[in-house]
């Protein structure tokens, strides 16, 4: 597979950029993306066959049902995240074996409800969370060895919003790919 093509199945939105400074409007944006997640991704999926959700969305990728597990974790993981930043002064965060647990039973082998249900709940507790944010409090940094560097509260929220972006799009343009539609 030529580089430029495997590129575009793993990054389909493009690779993420971290922002500088994102604003107000940025954030917000940020968050209704956060808010609307769980019913595109259920909508994008509920229809799959246990064979589609069996199919990597590339050669060498994740299968539909790793992915939407994946999701599940990540923001679980996200969530915790926030709270760390608004709790504690400049925390460092811990990051995971993201194949690793995408390889763990509930990972590739559980019924995709459980993530879809998991999502739907902490996606609305973590909004709410998100939307309590002061301006202030968004300036709150924690230290993400993934960056290697403190990002702050607001561009820790842009690159949740890619998050789902991203992910989403690995498996609308799978679908579209296999005329699943």
């Amino acid at each position: 597979m030529e580089e430029k093509q495997l590129e575009g199945l793993k990054y389909p939105i493009g690779r993420f950029s971290l922002p500088e400074t994102p604003d107000q409007e940025a954030i917000a944006h940020s968050i209704a993306i956060i808010e609307g997640f769980p019913t595109l991704l259920g909508n994008a999926v509920v229809h799959l066959y246990t064979s589609q959700l069996e199919t990597p969305y590339r050669q060498g990728g994740w299968t539909v049902k790793q992915l939407i597990h994946h999701i599940a974790d990540s923001h679980t993981n996200a969530y915790v995240r926030f709270k760390w930043g608004l709790t504690e002064d400049r925390p460092q965060i811990k990051v995971y074996k993201q194949d690793g647990w995408a390889g763990l039973a509930d990972g590739k082998d559980a019924p995709v409800e459980l993530s879809l249900n998991m999502l739907t709940a902490l996606h609305e507790k973590w909004v709410y969370l998100l939307k309590g944010i002061t301006p202030t409090q968004w300036e709150r940094a924690i230290f993400h060895p993934g960056f290697g560097k403190e990002i702050s509260l607001a561009q820790l929220v842009c690159q949740y919003a890619w998050h789902c972006d991203h992910h989403l799009a690995h498996i609308t343009n799978l679908i579209e790919r296999e005329g699943w539609s």
